[in-house]
Order: C-alpha cells, then structure tokens, then sequence
C-alpha cells in the first residue's frame, strides 16, 4: 500500500497522536544486543553501536543507561517514505515553539519524539499545523 506523497494533504490529515509511555533513548556498543526482555519500540544499527527506543522504565529495570523523558506523537497519516516536506514542517512547526523534536520515520508513519514536560503543547503546535 502506498502512502501519500501530496504535502498539503499529508498536512491536513496528519491526525497527530500522543502516546502515553515515557521513552528514553540508549546506546549499547557494537557487539551487544539489546536483552530479549527489553520491549524496544525501535533499534537502529549505527558504526558507533546500537540505538535504542524503548520505555524508560524497562530500561531502567535493566540498568541500561539512557536518556529519557521523551514522548512520542505518531502523525497517523500514511505518508509514503519518498514524500517531500512533512519533516520539514513538522521540524518549523516545533521550531517556532521552541520544542526539540527527534523525528523517526517507519514505514506507515512517522514518529516525532518530544521532552515529556512539552507534550501536549507540542500536540497542539502540530493540531494547529495540520489545521492550517
């Protein structure tokens, strides 16, 4: 299934939504794999080691050191990978809020992460951008 590649349609129907778990980031070294019991959200395989996204309670149940405190705001459109502009907008939109956003695209969606406390008002920054 293809997703949509039209910017002004991927804006009016980004349908942002907030997740409820906390997420935290983290690093292993290359060579180690995550613990099967860690229920990761993404991992990435960098030349540095692997990158982890998983909640930041499981990763501290594991003494993983991580970076955590961040939410994830899943824009619910289906926007296919070669689509031009939606980072973009999204990355001003939180800009001009002055809200440090780490976007993470998967294949149906892309996943914008936010510090924890600026949650809901990096929720409504991107409501008002897909209303505009």
């Amino acid at each position: 299934m293809a997703g949509e590649t039209d910017l002004a349609r991927l804006l009016a129907t980004l349908h942002p939504a907030l997740d409820g778990t906390v997420y935290g980031f983290a690093t292993l070294p290359p060579g180690i794999e995550p613990p099967s019991t860690l229920p990761l959200l993404a991992l990435f395989r960098e030349d540095e080691g692997l990158s982890l996204i998983a909640p930041v309670q499981a990763l501290a149940a594991l003494g993983i050191a991580h970076d955590g405190g961040w939410a994830r705001i899943t824009l619910t459109v289906h926007s296919a990978l070669a689509a031009v502009g939606l980072t973009a907008a999204v990355s001003r939109a939180l800009t001009e809020a002055g809200i440090s956003a780490n976007v993470v695209a998967a294949y149906h969606h892309d996943h914008v992460f936010v510090p924890w406390p600026r949650r809901e008002e990096a929720l409504a920054a991107l409501e008002t951008l897909s209303r505009s």
